[in-house]
């Protein structure tokens, strides 16, 4: 039990780090505007998630108690 608390917060401690070192992703959808037929035109649109700061601080702090608290068992 003691190594899955402490890989856990490992996981948060390094999700946390790059939420808050890149805050967000790009990716294209490629949406059907129109279909004739056999003919299909479509269009790619971007979309970007962002994740708050806030929530990069929170993982890091919720993994390092888990780290800590791993540890101490």
């Amino acid at each position: 039990m003691k190594s899955v608390i402490t890989v856990l917060g490992v996981v948060l401690l390094l999700f946390g780090i790059v939420t808050l070192t890149y805050q967000g992703f790009t990716y294209n959808k490629q949406d059907a505007i129109a279909q004739i037929g056999q003919v299909t035109i479509t269009a790619e649109h971007p979309h970007t998630i962002y994740f708050p700061p806030i929530l990069g601080g929170l993982c890091v702090l919720a993994g390092l108690v888990l780290v800590v608290v791993g540890r101490k068992k």
